[in-house]
């Protein structure tokens, strides 16, 4: 994934992952949010329930990946939002810089918000929360459509 490269991500139990690994060949959701924020605490288990049903029970799971980029106040509150109410996807850590080039890159004005990206780091749409709360699953279809990943994934 050409935007992480060179960058450490986390889980919410704090293990570091290399995102050329973990991010290969998948549509990555970039997820602008913080725990102080109450329309991004109402989307997160939306979100939550989406990446589950796509990644985690599906067979194959489907190429996508969550990368939580926090607006956090502090570390903690950005771990303890992670561990309340986040799906097993990744972040960020917080003290890297970077999430301020990545919300000036992607034009966050606003959160919660949920950029679709291709594996160059090209917008595939800017309105993943809204399609998700509209369409359910039925949106991963599209955005598989336009990002130029080998797929294994079928839609029921």
């Amino acid at each position: 994934m050409d935007i992480f490269s060179g960058r450490v991500l986390v889980t919410k139990d704090g293990e570091k992952v290399d995102p050329e690994e973990a991010l290969q060949n998948k549509i990555v959701g970039l997820f602008f949010s913080a725990a102080w924020c109450s329309p991004c605490r109402d989307f997160t288990p939306v979100l939550c329930d989406f990446y589950t049903e796509l990644v985690e029970e599906a067979d194959p799971p489907a190429q996508f990946e969550i990368v939580f980029i926090s607006s956090d106040k502090s570390a903690e509150d950005m771990v303890d939002y992670m561990h309340d109410m986040h799906g097993e996807w990744l972040a960020l850590p917080w003290h890297d810089p970077y999430r301020h080039e990545l919300k000036n890159k992607y034009k966050i004005t606003a959160i919660p918000k949920l950029v679709i990206v291709k594996q160059n780091g090209d917008v595939i749409t800017d309105k993943g929360r809204k399609q998700i709360r509209e369409r359910g699953l039925a949106c991963f279809r599209t955005w598989l459509e336009v990002a130029d990943v080998f797929q294994n994934f079928t839609c029921k």
